[in-house]
């Protein structure tokens, strides 16, 4: 069985993207490679990690699409918080762009779409209540 392990963006500046994240977000880094070219946040169970524009140019040999500042790449990360409108503000105060503002959705959530400087889109949720069936 496969069992999803990392998550990781091609970015230009590994810590530069580390230390956004830690201030937009409140995710801690779990560690910056000694080259800087790899670093990897404390996200639980699945890592999110991020990589050098660069070094991915020799794990991705025929190329790829790089991530753009001014329109979002087909993925997101998703961020649920205890308190979504805070956490949306402190990333709009940090330096991302607001794509979708925060609004209630009819199976629950509050939900809300922002892109960071790096061009990764992301969501910030309230967590999704589980009803027993």
């Amino acid at each position: 069985m496969n069992r999803l392990g990392n998550i990781i963006y091609y970015v230009k500046d590994v810590a530069k993207t580390v230390d956004f994240f830690e201030k937009a977000f409140g995710i801690e880094r779990q560690f910056i490679d000694e080259t800087g070219v790899y670093a990897q946040m404390k996200t639980g169970n699945t890592a999110l990690g991020f990589a050098e524009q660069k070094f991915a140019q020799t794990l991705v040999p025929n190329g790829f699409t790089p991530l753009s500042p001014d329109k979002p790449f087909g993925q997101e990360i998703s961020f649920c918080s205890d308190e979504p409108k805070e956490a949306y503000a402190r990333a709009i105060e940090c330096g991302c762009k607001e794509i979708t503002p925060l609004k209630a959705k009819e199976w629950g959530q509050v939900v809300g779409h922002l892109l960071t400087p790096d061009g990764i889109l992301v969501e910030i949720a309230s967590e999704m209540e589980m009803k027993d069936e």
